[in-house]
């Protein structure tokens, strides 16, 4: 009898370690990157490898101590999103949800023992600290256990798309395009497992636990305009009020680098940095009308598609992402050779961190990341490029990029991020261009430049309106508060 059809695509699977014994216990699979339950292949492959064994299916999740920094803006968002999918999987498909706290290199193995599990997946991601702790685990595990890493978050996973890191864009478009047929397909729905969990979880105190972050991390605030979930992102990417690609998608390719008009944007990167959205769903999605809408259809497709899976790319095959080490020679010869160069202001990482410059388009663009937690794709290029003007060498301009980055951005801490810093700082994925003091080689942007771009007057008027709103929002929530201590 032929064995039946893997409903996800061996491309996507790979095995991390080959258990001893037959699948005969649950299948565990640890959520870290994918944080949804629709249109995620490494729920899917879990789901199908429990139901051709007959065995039970569970969803693990480990909530680190503010991961690379991240804060209550973050961390509220992610938690968040988790209160709505724990409810959503009990509701639809019925596989329990098991919250850990600590480290995951001691509670993943801890609960696989316990639970007596066969097979853990788990979903990809290309950032160091992740892959040390999936090389750890898989040698804390039993040997009887097998695990498998399936790539939910790219279109085409990183190790099929190439075997090697990629120069620039141009390098892997090629290889993408050819495989799109292969991978961008419609994904299969989910139903609950064949086989229930027989024990019950313990419940998730989800209040107590979002209060303790986010007063944990309250120096950096939460968002109001950016709802969590997996509903939220559906709404945002096809909602027939404001969704993207039902009412905005038409002025993407015309607007979408001018900062004073941040509605043309997807408004995507927080649900699809937190996993809560899926890439493959907003191309296949996007696919269906690009007929009415081909160029702007084609751009989005380029930076959803191509330029996020080079980002995975790049900190897939170079561990040194976000250093200058991980730079290409020619850049960082250039950048040492004018590490030593007059710069005409030199500001401290806490001067930088306050907006506090000579320069009112950049104190803007920081203070939009400061308040607003998202600053406009084309300011982040300028503002990580003063930054190196404005610092006594690159490694400095390039640790204080990725602290302010990773520190205030909704969607810090991502390939893409560190990509950008990376493209800004040290001409990864770029060329090189004519020399010029401080920068070398690397391409130069200045305030003329942006003035020829876009209204530079209207775009730091906006942020002053943004960061008034901000902080009128905060004094409220600060009064309300000591309101509710003066009543109790």
């Amino acid at each position: 009898m032929a064995s039946p059809i893997p409903v996800v695509q061996s491309g996507r699977i790979r095995v991390l370690k080959q258990g001893s014994g037959p699948l005969v216990g649950p299948v565990v699979y640890w959520m870290f990157r994918d944080q949804r339950i629709r249109d995620n292949w490494a729920l899917i492959h879990a789901v199908d490898e429990a139901n051709k064994a007959n065995v039970p299916v569970a969803i693990a999740f480990n909530l680190f101590d503010q991961f690379l920094g991240a804060k209550a803006r973050q961390l509220g968002f992610m938690l968040r999103g988790l209160q709505k999918l724990h409810s959503n999987l009990e509701s639809t498909l019925q596989i329990p949800f098991f919250l850990f706290q600590g480290e995951a290199v001691d509670t993943i193995p801890n609960f696989l023992k316990e639970c007596g599990a066969s097979l853990l997946v788990t979903d990809f991601s290309p950032l160091r600290d992740v892959r040390s702790w999936k090389e750890k685990v898989c040698e804390s595990v039993s040997e009887s256990v097998t695990v498998h890493e399936v790539d939910a978050h790219n279109v085409v996973p990183v190790w099929v798309a190439s075997n090697k890191l990629e120069y620039s864009a141009k390098t892997i478009r090629g290889k993408i395009n050819k495989l799109l047929p292969e991978y961008l397909i419609e994904l299969p729905a989910i139903g609950p497992p064949k086989i229930k969990w027989s024990s019950s979880n313990p419940p998730i105190d989800w209040p107590k636990l979002i209060a303790d972050v986010v007063r944990k991390g309250a120096e950096v605030p939460e968002l109001e305009w950016c709802e969590p979930g997996e509903d939220a992102a559906l709404e945002v990417l096809m909602g027939s009020k404001n969704g993207f690609l039902t009412v905005r998608l038409k002025n993407y390719s015309t607007d979408r680098n001018n900062p004073l008009k941040p509605q043309a944007l997807s408004g995507l990167s927080p649900y699809l940095h937190f996993g809560q959205m899926s890439a493959q769903r907003c191309a296949v999605e996007a696919s269906k009308v690009r007929k009415l809408y081909t160029q702007a259809v084609d751009t989005f497709l380029e930076e959803l598609i191509v330029r996020r899976e080079l980002a995975d790319n790049f900190c897939y095959y170079q561990p040194r992402y976000d250093s200058l080490l991980g730079a290409w020679e020619w850049a960082r010869k250039t950048l040492m050779e004018h590490a030593s160069d007059k710069r005409e202001h030199i500001y401290t990482r806490e001067q930088l961190e306050k907006a506090q410059t000579a320069d009112p388009l950049w104190n803007a663009s920081q203070l939009e990341m400061v308040h607003y937690g998202k600053m406009h794709g084309f300011m982040r290029m300028y503002w990580a490029k003063k930054i190196l003007e404005w610092t006594s060498g690159p490694e400095e301009a390039l640790a204080i990029t990725i602290y302010l980055n990773d520190k205030y951005h909704i969607d810090g801490r991502d390939p893409s991020g560190y990509v950008g810093c990376m493209w800004s700082i040290c001409g990864l994925h770029d060329q090189g261009w004519r020399e010029r003091p401080v920068f070398g080689k690397i391409r130069y942007m200045n305030y003329a430049g942006c003035k020829r771009k876009f209204n530079v007057d209207g775009y730091i008027s906006y942020v002053k309106r943004l960061v008034g709103e901000s902080k009128k929002r905060k004094a409220e929530v600060y009064f309300d508060n000591k309101a509710k201590e003066l009543r109790s």
